[in-house]
């Protein structure tokens, strides 16, 4: 397990941490509350992805936004998020042409690749101190000041 979690940032980290989890678990929980509502069929009766593929992206939006506020299992909540971001990316917006900003308002892939970013960070860096994670798994590791 410590291969999975490691040591866990402390300190003023861990105060940006928790900022960083509440905010962008509670906005990516918000992005797919309406696709958990409908977790096989949110993309339409016409969709090319099959309901299963569907419901994993509304699980892994709303419960993995859920886990990141908790900082529960965040490793593999972050996982299944950036899996469905790099898939929105690939498979949805630049099928589509899509640019990375919209100048004029319009369709962008830049919000999935900030959901894919902050993903990836906090893979790497972990939840932080402030986290069930650490009180689950962090018994006896140094914590990173």
């Amino acid at each position: 397990m410590s291969r999975i979690f490691g040591d866990y940032i402390g300190g003023r980290g861990a105060v940006g941490l928790l900022i960083v989890r509440i905010i962008f678990g509670v906005g990516i929980m918000q992005h797919g509350w309406g696709k958990i509502q409908n977790p096989f069929g949110w993309m339409g009766p016409n969709a090319s992805m099959p309901g299963f593929l569907q419901a994993l992206a509304a699980l892994s939006e709303f419960g993995g936004g859920l886990a990141l506020v908790l900082g529960l299992l965040t490793p593999l909540a972050m996982f299944g998020l950036a899996c469905t971001m790099l898939t929105a990316i690939l498979n949805v917006h630049f099928k589509a042409g899509d640019p990375f900003v919209a100048r004029g308002g319009g369709r962008s892939y830049e919000l999935a690749a900030l959901y894919l970013a902050m993903a990836l960070m906090m893979i790497i860096t972990g939840p932080g101190r402030i986290s069930l994670d650490a009180q689950i798994f962090g018994r006896g590791k140094k914590v990173r000041y």
